[in-house]
């Protein structure tokens, strides 16, 4: 834990230390460990995927470069710096926690949760609903059809929709781990208004952080891959 620049307010809330450890640093370092494991287990999750979209990359080229015409760039960019955003407000929020500063730390976690939120507007409420106006979707439910009508270029092309397959699962996948974010900074902001993270105690905080840096370090490689290369 870090030396606080500023003395700590009077209407906090005392952490109490596990009494399985020995003092607040051990119990920190144990929670950050375990947490850096869990981290683990999520990038191998999604370093499958992105394995199994290299996989048909190399085999699709020329369906995955015309099928990535039909993602919106300007709004995949929006959101990438939406969660840039949210990365930097969820960083400032913890060193307002460590400093002793909680209305600052609360305006932070606030923006963070409408950046948040602001990205699941953006991809339910602009982004997917044209896929499924066109028909452009996963496995039988891809339409060539339709989809022709809205995207000449994919007339003729093998396989269109294992990349829309590909994009619904990983950008799915995510939009549920921002979902969980979500919920995880609303708990925070909760806690937050009872006075629970201080100098002393900000391991929440931390833990989430991490969490949420994760999620945005997905998206930053799933945004190029799918909106930018195809």
């Amino acid at each position: 834990m870090s030396t606080p620049s500023a003395s700590i307010p009077s209407n906090v809330q005392r952490h109490q230390v596990g009494h399985h450890f020995a003092n607040a640093e051990q119990e920190f370092s144990s929670a950050k460990l375990g947490f850096w494991l869990f981290l683990c287990t999520e990038l191998l999750m999604f370093g499958g995927l992105f394995v199994g979209f290299i996989y048909y990359r190399t085999f699709l080229a020329e369906t995955f470069l015309a099928a990535h015409r039909t993602l919106s760039i300007p709004l995949g960019t929006v959101n990438t710096v939406v969660l840039i955003t949210s990365s930097f407000t969820m960083a400032m929020a913890i060193r307002c926690a460590m400093v002793n500063k909680q209305k600052q730390m609360m305006a932070f976690l606030w923006v963070t949760l409408l950046c948040a939120g602001a990205f699941m507007v953006i991809k339910l409420g602009f982004e997917w609903p044209s896929k499924f106006a066109h028909h452009t979707l996963p496995g039988r439910y891809f339409d060539l059809a339709h989809a022709v009508e809205a995207y000449p270029f994919l007339e003729g092309l093998a396989s269109p929709h294992i990349f829309y397959s590909l994009y619904f699962m990983m950008t799915g996948l995510h939009g549920i781990h921002v979902v969980i974010g979500m919920g995880l900074i609303t708990w925070l902001i909760w806690r937050g208004y009872k006075g629970h993270f201080y100098s002393g105690f900000y391991t929440p905080l931390e833990m989430t952080g991490l969490y949420w840096h994760l999620v945005d370090l997905i998206w930053i490689f799933l945004f190029p891959l799918f909106y930018l290369v195809g």
